[in-house]
Formats: C-alpha cells, sequence, structure tokens
C-alpha cells in the first residue's frame, strides 16, 4: 500500500535582528513584513499560520513603532495563526553563559504568555553549533522537540550512515549528557527550502520536482518539511494561489499550510523505529572543518570580553547581592534586573555576540554593554547598602575603628587579594568653604592604620593614600550631597570567605606600634607561594612547579603571530605562511611588586610584525574572492608589537593570574598564547553550557582545515592520570590544542580581519581592533581525580570580582562574618542565586559538572525553615524538599531548587 506524502509549507521568515544592516534599517524592514502579515491573514483565510522565528523580540521591537497593532497580533496569537517563542533571541548557544541561555527562554515564556501561548518547539535555526545540554533544558521546559540546521552532517547515499556520517535521516534522536532526549529535526535542506514558491504551472512543476527530490533523501517520513522564507524573507502573499496551484500538478500529494505544532505531531505518529541517536554537542565535527564557525569567538575579542563582564555582574554579582539583601528583608528589585537582562540578551544573537556583523551593529553593541551593567552595577551597590546597614559591628571594633564587609558571591569558600577604597573622614563640601575642607583633610595622619579582622588579628596590607576626594550622596528623601573625604586604597589577603557570604574587617589605629610594612625587597625571575613555584625565563616564557604533586610545566606563554586573510566567521592562514612567536626573543623582566601576600613580575617583549596582508587582499576581498582560494600574503613592512605581560601569584592560592596587554597597530593577523603542557591526550574538556564538554584532540578523518579551533566559557582542560592544567580566561572563548607532540594550548586573544564575509562584500574596517588591549586569564595546574574538579571552581572564581564595601561601628541584627546559603555536593557547580520571576520565591541552580552521580545538600538558607522544592529552568513547583535532606543528582543533571520565604 502506497502511502500518501504530505508537503508541511511552514511560513517564516528568519530574522537576524542586525548583521548587514544596523538594527534600525532592518526594523524597517520587520514593521513592512509585519503589516503585510496582518492584512494577509485579514484577507485570506487560506494563509493558516506564520512561524515567528522562535524569538520574541521581533514583537517587542515590531511593537515599539506600532503600539496600535499590540490586539490584533495577540489576537493572532491566540488563534493559533502566528507562532511566538520560545526564546526571547536567537542566540549563540556557545558564546552566551549558562544562564545566559535559561534567562532568554524565561524571557520569552513570559513575553509569549501574555499575548497568549507560547510555541512549544527547541527552535535553533541558524545557531553556530548547538549546547549539548540543549535536550535536557528543553525537556525542563516542557518542549520535546528541538529544530535545528547545524552541527549534524546527515544521511549517506539513499539514507544509509556511512563512514562519518551522524544520521540516516532529518529526523534523530539527541540526547543530553544526563540522558535527555527529545526529537532532533536537521533543516537538512536549510530553512529556505521553501520559499518563492511560484504560482506558474510550468514554475512549479520545474520547482515541486527538484523540492520533492531533495526533501525525500532525508526524511523518514511522508511528511516532508518545506521552509517557506528566508533571511528577512518578506512574507509571500500568493501563497494560498501557488499551493493551488501544486494541489492540480500532484494530486497524490497532500500540500497543507502547515505550523511546527501539526508537523511534528504528524511525524511523531509515523517515525519508524531505527532513528539514529547523536549525543551531546553538534559542532560539525564530522565536516571538512571549514564552516563550523568557531572562528566566531575570537571576531571582535573586545565584544566578548564585554559579554563577560556584564554577564558575571548580573548573575554572579547583582542577583546573588539581591538575594541577600531580599532574605535581610529588603525588597527584590526583579524589574531591574528583568530590563538589565533584556538589554544584554540583545546583544546576544548569533550575528552579534559572534563579532560576524557590520561596524555600526558593534557600536550600538557596546551601549548596550554599557546600560546592562549601569544597571547591574546600582543594583549591586543598592543591595550591598541594605546589607551592611545590618551589621553589627560595635561589639567587635573600637568606635574610631572603619569597618569594611568582603563579599564572596561565589559558590564555595574563597580565598584572594581585596583591594577596597575607605573613606577616612569625610565633610560636607560647601564652595565657600572649600580651601578650608581640604586643608583640614590634608592634615589628617595615616601612620599607624592596620587591617583586623572580626576576632581581632591583625592581618598584614598595604595602605596607599588616595589624598582628598570628592563624592555625593543620593539621599531617598532629600537632595543629593556632595563632600570632600581623605580617602586610602586598602589591599589584603582575605582567607576564607565563605560562599554566598561575607567576612568583615577593619581599618584600625594601632596605638601599640607602627603597622606590619607590606612591602618587602625583590629581587630574581623567581616566585612562590604555599603551592606553587614560578620561574620566568629569559625569553619571557615561564614554567610552574606545582609543589602538591611535584609535576612541572615549562615554557608556558609565549607568543604567536599568524597572518589572517579569512573573515569575521572563518580563520584561514595564508598560503605557506609561516608562524612567529616570542620563543628565544629577549624581554625585560623586574619584579613590580612583592607584598607578604603577592608577587607580581611584569614582562616586556618590544616585537615587531607584518604591517597587514599585503595589497593582493584589497583587491580579492573587493572582487569578492571566496577566503578559500585568496592568494595574499603578508606585507613585507613591519610594525612594532609591544607585549607586557604581568605575572601575579597570591599567598593561598594555587594559580597563576596573568594579564597580556598591547597596542594594536598592526592588520590581518591573529594572536595567541600557547602553553604546551607535555601532556598526550586524546581527549580534553571545556566549560560549554552547564558541561565540562568532552572533545576530541585529533579531529575527525574527514576534517582538511589546518585549524581545529574550539568554543569555551570560562576554561579548558588538559590532563592525564596524573596531572593536568586548566587554563581559565575572561572573555577569551577561542583555544585550540595543537597537534605539536606537547599538548599544547593556545588562547586566540586577537584576530584582526577587514570584511564580514558570508554573501557579499561588506567592509569592517573595525574588525581589525586597532587600539589598546588588556586580556586576563589564570594557569591553574592540578593533580588528579577531584583536584580536576577544584581547578575547575577555580577557573569559574576566577571570572567573578571580589566585591567590598565600607560600613561603620553600628549595632545590627547580622553578625560580622555570615553565610545567607550553606550546600555541599561534590562534582556540583552553583550557577544561579536569584529570586523567581512570578513569585516571591528564592532560586539556586546547580548543575553537575562529573560524569557520576552526585548528592546535593541545601543545609542552610538565612530566614528559609519551610520546606524547599524542586523546580525546573522555568522556576516551576515541584515536590518538596527538606533543609540538609540529600537529593540525589544524576550525573551532568541541572538542578534547581526553590524556597519559600516567610
Amino acid at each position: 500500500m502506497t502511502v500518501q506524502k504530505t508537503a508541511h509549507v511552514i511560513s517564516h521568515s528568519h530574522w537576524d535582528r542586525e548583521w548587514y544592516l544596523p538594527f534600525e534599517k532592518h526594523r524597517i524592514r520587520l514593521v513592512e513584513l509585519m503589516d503585510a502579515l496582518i492584512e494577509l491573514f485579514e484577507s485570506d483565510p487560506d494563509f493558516r499560520s506564520f512561524h515567528l522565528d522562535g524569538q520574541t523580540i521581533v514583537l517587542e521591537d515590531y511593537l515599539q513603532i506600532r503600539p496600535d497593532k499590540q490586539e490584533i497580533v495577540a489576537r493572532m496569537v491566540r488563534e493559533g495563526k502566528l507562532h511566538i517563542g520560545p526564546w526571547y533571541i536567537l542566540q549563540d548557544e556557545f558564546l552566551t553563559s549558562s544562564e545566559a541561555n535559561i534567562r532568554n527562554l524565561l524571557a520569552g515564556h513570559a513575553d509569549a504568555r501574555k499575548f497568549g501561548a507560547v510555541s512549544k518547539i527547541g527552535y535553533f535555526p541558524d545557531s553556530f553549533g548547538n549546547m549539548g545540554q540543549a535536550p535536557q533544558i528543553l525537556m525542563q521546559a516542557g518542549i520535546d522537540t528541538a529544530v535545528f540546521g547545524r552541527g549534524v552532517k546527515p544521511v549517506g547515499l539513499n539514507n544509509e550512515v556511512k563512514g562519518a556520517y551522524e544520521s540516516a535521516f532529518s529526523e534523530m534522536n539527541w540526547q543530553s549528557p544526563d540522558g535527555s532526549s527529545v526529537l532532533g529535526i536537521l533543516f537538512a535542506n536549510w530553512y529556505h527550502n521553501g520559499m518563492e514558491i511560484p504560482d506558474n504551472a510550468d514554475e512549479a512543476a520545474a520547482y515541486w520536482a527538484r523540492k520533492m527530490t531533495d526533501a525525500e533523501k532525508y526524511a523518514s517520513t511522508p511528511h516532508l518539511l518545506f521552509m517557506n522564507g528566508c533571511d528577512h524573507q518578506p512574507v509571500q502573499t500568493n501563497l494560498s494561489e501557488a499551493l493551488r496551484t501544486a494541489r492540480s500538478l500532484y494530486p497524490d500529494v497532500r500540500f497543507v499550510h502547515s505550523s511546527f505544532d501539526d508537523y511534528v505531531a504528524n511525524v511523531k505518529a509515523a517515525l519508524p523505529s531505527n532513528l539514529s541517536t547523536i549525543h551531546g554537542e553538534l559542532r560539525s565535527q564530522r565536516t571538512n572543518g571549514w564552516w563550523t564557525l568557531a572562528n566566531t569567538a575570537s571576531a571582535r575579542v573586545y565584544l566578548k570580553q564585554a559579554n563577560q563582564r556584564v554577564q558575571t555582574q548580573l548573575e554572579k554579582v547583582a542577583e546573588p547581592l539581591a538575594v541577600f539583601a531580599m532574605l535581610a528583608g529588603h525588597a527584590y528589585p526583579q524589574h531591574l534586573l528583568a530590563y538589565a537582562w533584556k538589554t544584554l540578551m540583545q546583544n546576544h544573537p548569533h550575528d552579534s555576540i559572534c563579532g560576524c556583523s557590520v561596524d555600526e551593529v558593534h557600536r550600538e553593541m557596546q551601549v548596550r554593554f554599557d546600560k546592562s551593567f549601569q544597571v547591574a552595577e546600582q543594583v549591586a551597590s543598592d543591595s550591598l547598602q541594605a546589607i551592611v546597614s545590618q551589621i553589627g559591628t560595635e561589639a567587635v571594633f573600637a568606635e574610631s575603628s572603619i569597618p569594611f564587609t568582603v563579599f564572596n558571591t561565589s559558590g564555595w569558600v574563597r580565598t584572594g587579594v581585596v583591594s577596597v577604597d575607605l573613606e577616612i573622614k569625610r565633610l560636607p563640601f560647601a564652595g565657600g568653604k572649600r580651601e578650608r575642607i581640604i586643608s583640614e583633610l590634608k592634615e589628617l595622619s595615616l601612620n599607624r592604620f592596620v587591617v583586623k579582622d572580626a576576632s581581632g588579628n591583625r592581618l598584614d596590607a598595604a595602605v596607599e593614600d588616595l589624598g582628598v576626594t570628592f563624592g555625593y550622596e543620593l539621599p531617598k528623601d532629600r537632595f543629593r550631597q556632595p563632600y570632600m573625604a581623605r580617602s586610602v586604597r586598602v589591599r589584603f589577603l582575605a582567607q576564607h570567605v565563605p560562599g554566598l557570604g561575607y567576612r568583615t574587617f577593619a581599618l584600625c589605629r594601632d596605638e601599640s606600634g607602627s603597622a606590619v610594612p607590606a612591602i618587602r625587597q625583590a629581587e630574581g625571575r623567581r616566585m612562590e607561594n604555599e603551592f606553587l613555584t614560578v620561574t620566568v625565563a629569559e625569553d619571557g616564557t615561564y614554567g610552574i612547579e606545582d609543589k602538591r604533586n611535584g609535576s612541572v610545566f615549562t615554557g608556558l606563554g609565549a607568543y604567536e603571530n599568524v597572518g589572517d586573510v579569512g573573515n569575521e566567521y572563518i580563520f584561514r592562514a595564508p598560503d605557506s605562511d609561516v608562524s612567529l612567536t616570542t620563543r628565544g626573543l629577549p624581554a625585560d623582566i623586574c619584579v613590580e611588586e612583592q607584598t607578604s601576600f603577592r608577587t607580581v613580575i611584569a614582562i616586556v617583549h618590544r616585537w615587531n610584525v607584518p604591517a597587514s596582508a599585503d595589497d593582493v587582499l584589497d583587491r580579492e576581498v573587493a572582487e569578492f574572492v571566496p577566503f578559500l582560494e585568496r592568494k595574499a600574503q603578508r606585507s613585507e613592512r613591519t610594525v612594532p608589537l609591544a607585549i607586557t605581560t604581568r605575572l601575579t601569584l597570591e599567598q593561598g592560592v594555587p594559580q597563576l593570574h596573568v594579564q597580556t596587554s598591547f597596542r594594536n597597530e598592526a592588520k590581518d593577523h591573529r594572536l595567541r598564547v600557547l602553553f604546551p603542557t607535555q601532556i598526550d591526550a586524546k581527549v580534553h574538556y571545556a566549560d560549554s553550557v552547564f558541561e565540562a564538554a568532552e572533545r576530541e584532540t585529533v579531529p575527525a578523518p574527514t576534517w582538511t582545515n589546518p585549524s581545529h579551533c574550539q568554543h569555551m566559557q570560562a576554561f579548558v582542560n588538559v590532563r592525564d592520570t596524573a596531572r593536568g592544567l586548566t587554563v581559565g580566561t575572561l572573555g577569551l572563548n577561542e583555544y585550540e590544542l595543537l597537534r605539536d607532540g606537547q599538548g599544547t594550548i593556545a588562547v586566540t586573544l586577537l584576530r584582526a580581519v577587514r570584511e564580514l564575509g558570508d554573501w557579499g562584500v561588506f567592509h569592517t574596517p573595525e574588525a581589525q581592533c586597532p587600539g589598546d588591549h588588556t586580556l586576563e586569564y589564570v594557569l591553574i595546574p592540578h593533580g588528579p581525580d577531584q583536584d580536576t574538579e577544584q581547578s575547575y571552581v577555580a577557573a569559574y572564581q576566577a571570572q567573578i570580582p571580589w566585591t567590598a564595601v565600607q560600613g561603620q561601628v553600628q549595632p545590627g541584627s547580622l553578625p560580622p562574618d555570615h553565610q545567607f546559603v550553606r550546600w555541599s555536593g561534590d562534582g556540583l557547580a552553583l550557577s544561579a542565586v536569584k529570586r523567581c520571576g512570578s513569585s516571591e520565591d528564592l532560586m539556586l541552580r546547580w548543575f553537575n559538572m562529573t560524569k557520576r552521580p552526585a548528592e546535593l545538600r541545601v543545609e542552610q538558607i538565612h530566614g528559609i525553615e519551610r520546606m524547599l522544592y524542586r523546580s525546573n529552568v522555568l522556576e516551576e513547583e515541584g515536590g518538596g524538599v527538606r533543609l540538609g535532606e540529600p537529593i540525589p543528582v544524576r550525573p551532568a543533571e541541572i538542578v534547581t531548587i526553590g524556597g519559600k520565604r516567610p
């Protein structure tokens, strides 16, 4: 019996919010599309549905211009004609944090519900690879189907899996590391395979003969998918007539103007039993390697740095502090944080955060980053003041003391050097008394100041005089209050500050004698603490000896420079390009700072590199020569590239912090830092979305690209059974494990190119990234087993800034040292501390970094004694959990716990 084929035609337009045109120019076309779509729904009853690209921001952008269309749009959604959500934006999954991916889903659901319905399709049409935990995230959100365009190489000849092919069909099971599985549907013929359907019979016959054959090559069921649209595609207004023509030409095929809900339901009912199962990340690793688009991780690195800074300020500083303040009785600023998150996420579409748009787009992104950070910073500041105003200090510090509190907003106990600015004395500022006020403040003596903890222990500290500074207060009940103050900067080692808690210290007068001097005489190129010894060679490379296990890493930190004649999407070195490195180049080396708690060694390389590509590249770009066919070489002219490296080793901290600074005057090149590990490992590990992803070091046999760059979030790790090295980064998202016999980790610091690439000629001079750059990263050697996970924790903490604020001697309801949330769980990483978006409940989220079962205990939450509950990524209430009760956690599982406040 012949089964009738059904052609499901789904109308859509893939809407890159900003890309080869800046946002507002694209938005004008969006308004035109939506106006035409509304008119078509009203005039043509046979035009049944439109998929609005899985992102609710499209409606936000439209209704800002057309607020009068709000109710019409809502009616279209309620009637099932317009399908919206589940995301707020179509993000790049690998360049946005784990929490950013969740907040994107939360915001999309919240926005879609306001209109009446959420499309429960995991829509990833154009992501540059897909996160391995997507099935788990989707399942927790009640979504059991993912539709995606990249990451998997489908089917061999006659629907057979051969060689490196990953699926026999465009339909497959997609499984996360925790075992969660969804139906995966690949756009095997891309998301434009049903665009611009002819209504003319002759043209339609040729069109459908080709399109039907292409779809049948991959489909596992008689239900064939045709996506009627493409990037910024206007709605096809004559689609109903075109489908009538198709029905007349192919009476044995059922042509329907469909939706994803109808299409997926029909596919599920007809699926065969022999679907392939794909696992984890989808990164096109079984291809030739040229079109993975992984090099977007290094395009415009300054954007990635800004994104990491703002994400961290929101999710790891502002939100935890706001929760602490909430638990202490203050209101949680949900509206402000929601605004800050949305502003940040407007920078997360794949063509935005990937740095692969025209220059105007990325200038506007900088403004959004600034706006979001300003809100997060103010929320943090207000929360700090609310907390510190309740900390009782009068029982532990003298009245003349200047208390200050150091907050650890990470999930684990932490030790490190903290810097805090303190006001010794403040005087109201009055214009006529300016000279007297300044003179009085300058006369204050700063001698014999020491730092003490709440137990009265004196701590070694460096106190720097900042002189007389201007400041102001903005009281809630009166006009602004300017003042002048005598200020100092205090640096000291804060030890064992509890996770999700604080310790209070004070700057005190010590009349018994002078303060313990923090500065010591220093010499040589060697520094050490109780964990590590660091030695710098004459060429500026350095070695690290791990005292705990005797392992040694040498030759670390050389810089590599090569040419790049590719584009914002793809790195390509010129033919026969020779890699330049600083190995063997003499460096200027000095001890820049040494105290009892920190040593800093500065290394300066004075280097010359080619100024740019040669003139051939100008012609090749202008004439749209494909990047793989380009013959351009590097220029013989050189420009200076002076690189300053600062190595910082703190007492009590088993890691080396590195800062690299330089002014980029060169063009068309890439700069990386190299860390040979001498570890021969078939696999390595990279921080990805809610997992430490295991990846193959050597690519598949199909891979022909000489480069094998990959994404990371906070770290990359290489190890064997005895030792390992974790490289943690701040906003550096691209690495490569070199196949050089030395197990070298190469981290990209800068990639400078001149064009957007893709489908046309778009010059992007600002993508050359001229000017000053400062990059930060940490090196964390470790031993076997659990030491590896501790190195991951250290990398996560390295991204989170210390937070310190001045208080006063006062009574209070909070103790000088305190932990708001106490939890335990080997192998677990804390991801979020926030309030629920739709209730007053506290939400805490973890994930299992390991492949073994774990156990979570939430032992204490300030002010919460009632039952907790299991939740999900949508923050919905589930089964109850008692404080202190062990909660089983599957390997790689994401766990969210909710708590109700009294």
